[in-house]
């Protein structure tokens, strides 16, 4: 701010001070920022060389899109070496059992059979195929044995599938007590049997777990009765299971059903102990 030239004076002019210089110019920006909004008063503050502050407007940050979460690896298989440990075999029945023959005649005469109800069907179809699983359900090891006193056969399996698929197996044999409770099938010559499907207890292993035992009562072609018995019996042991059909036309006792599974069951766990490999 200019001043005025003051006229001369025969007096010594007055010294001036810092307070009397300052307090003008104090008071002048004081009334501008008073004139002017705070953020103006802000801006004509800034230094020349600072960056000055962006009023534009913005926009807020994408929210990032949220991914599906990974798809999680299927179980892994045992090797073909563990599975195989985890069979029961006929050293473990002990004697009369030894390895399969072949199929026993009643296999084709008795239980390749129909009915008209679904469900029923797939269980005489499961019977037959000996596949507790379904037949698009390969198993990892599998053995079959004939008792060579009464004439018996058992079929042994394990197998690798996700714990929710055969947890689906054992939902839907759960079912069969009471939708096949008893049932008509006729088989292949059309000789008519009687079906009875009840549960059958099987011990404490493993995750879960289902036994059946389905009795067929008919007459062979000269009019003799005829009543086969066979045992299904399914366990998971995590991502695995065992699986077995015991049947035949003499005794078929449930106490050797129940011994396969519970020693199966245990070995399946001690094998599943010692490590798995991804396939």
């Amino acid at each position: 701010m200019k001043h005025l030239q003051e006229a001369p004076s025969m007096t010594p002019p007055r010294a001036r001070t810092a307070s009397s210089v300052a307090g003008p110019a104090l008071a002048a920006g004081l009334a501008l920022c008073a004139l002017l909004s705070t953020t103006a008063c802000s801006a004509l503050s800034t230094p020349p060389t600072a960056r000055k502050p962006d009023y534009a407007p913005t926009t807020a940050a994408p929210t990032p899109t949220k991914r599906a979460p990974a798809t999680p690896p299927g179980p892994a298989a045992l090797t073909t070496a563990q599975a195989q440990a985890a069979l029961v075999t006929e050293a473990d029945l002990g004697e009369p059992w030894m390895p399969t023959q072949g199929a026993a005649t009643w296999h084709d005469g008795l239980l390749k059979a129909t009915t008209d109800k679904p469900d029923c069907r797939r269980l005489l179809d499961t019977l037959y195929a000996e596949e507790p699983f379904g037949v698009d359900a390969p198993a990892r090891a599998v053995i079959g044995l004939d008792d060579l006193w009464n004439e018996s056969q058992l079929r042994y399996q394990v197998i690798t599938r996700p714990s929710a698929e055969l947890d689906r197996t054992l939902a839907w044999l759960r079912t069969l007590p009471e939708k096949c409770a008893r049932f008509t099938a006729t088989t292949g010559p059309g000789y008519v049997q009687g079906v009875q499907v009840v549960d059958a207890g099987l011990p404490e292993v493993g995750d879960a777990r289902q036994g059946l035992r389905v009795v067929l009562t008919g007459e062979t072609p000269d009019g003799e009765p005829t009543v086969l018995t066979m045992d299904l019996a399914v366990v998971r042991v995590g991502d695995d299971a065992l699986g077995l059909t015991h049947g035949g036309l003499g005794e078929v006792s449930p106490e050797v059903t129940q011994a396969a599974v519970e020693l199966g069951a245990q070995r399946l766990t001690d094998v599943r102990r010692t490590g798995r490999v991804q396939v």
